[in-house]
């Protein structure tokens, strides 16, 4: 009888422990109702989208997913790299700008590469004359680099005036000034001297703003130039004389000064 009675206390123990616990983790459950019912909107979604990774670190269900199958989702299109990458030219890696033509199967290919061309060069089909509107106006939003980056260029801008400034930047290959000479020079603008001092030694080079041009010869028969440097204001101008042929029995000359410098640098200097 005894032994009867300490086994049922016993019991009655462990159904109270039981009940104790149980009622603990009621009120857990509770509590985590009431912080979600309080959360901001999306936070109860959020956490109901996210599941335990296999170190105990919580992780997007997607992300999971992905992990599990082998897959590697591929970021977004955001910057304005990853956009202007979408229109480079498979041939020459400069960009396709309006008007776009593709081939049938939607390839692209810019206008200066397409005439040389027979096919496409990515899927060997018919280059067609289809014009791709979509990519047109998605262009019209892109900011593309300039082509003279490489070169040190940092400048982007809409298509439409990628063309003027491409023509003017300061960073672009540089043609020897020298007129009347068959030199195919090209190098950029701080070259340019160096490259006349040791290509063109004849040429020479005067210092100061008060300069004579001293032109010898003048009656020599045909077109003649008379070329010479000037250094002043922290600047290098070239100075041509140019004589023309014979126009109503008269000799016409022209004088020309050259900035060696940029677009933007010439505009601090006036013929006077």
């Amino acid at each position: 009888m005894c032994d009867h009675m300490r086994f049922a206390d016993y019991v009655r123990s462990l159904f109270l422990l039981y009940a104790l616990r149980s009622s603990a983790g009621l009120q857990r459950s509770m509590d985590t109702l009431k912080q979600q019912a309080h959360a901001p909107p999306g936070g109860a979604c959020d956490a109901a989208r996210r599941r335990l990774g296999a170190g105990g670190d919580v992780v997007p269900a997607r992300e999971k997913e992905a992990a599990a199958s082998g897959r590697q989702e591929q970021a977004p299109l955001t910057s304005t790299a990853d956009l202007a990458s979408l229109f480079e030219c498979p041939v020459c890696f400069d960009y396709v700008l309006p008007p776009i033509i593709q081939c049938q199967s939607g390839h692209l290919v810019c206008s200066s590469c397409r005439p040389k061309l027979s096919c496409c060069p990515t899927c060997r089909g018919p280059l067609g004359n289809i014009r791709n509107l979509a990519m047109e106006k998605v262009a019209s939003s892109v900011m593309f680099p300039c082509k003279y980056q490489s070169s040190g260029c940092t400048v982007s801008l809409l298509h439409t005036e990628k063309t003027d400034h491409e023509e003017a930047c300061e960073f672009r290959p540089y043609m020897c000034p020298c007129p009347g000479a068959s030199c195919k020079w090209q190098g950029s603008l701080d070259e340019v001297m160096p490259h006349l001092m040791t290509s063109h030694k004849s040429i020479t080079t005067l210092q100061g703003e008060d300069i004579v041009f001293l032109a010898t010869d003048i009656n020599l028969p045909g077109a003649v130039d008379w070329v010479m440097m000037q250094s002043c204001f922290g600047n290098h101008f070239m100075l041509v004389l140019e004589k023309q042929e014979k126009f109503d029995g008269h000799q016409q000359f022209f004088a020309i000064v050259q900035l060696i410098g940029t677009r933007k640098q010439a505009e601090n200097f006036v013929y006077r």
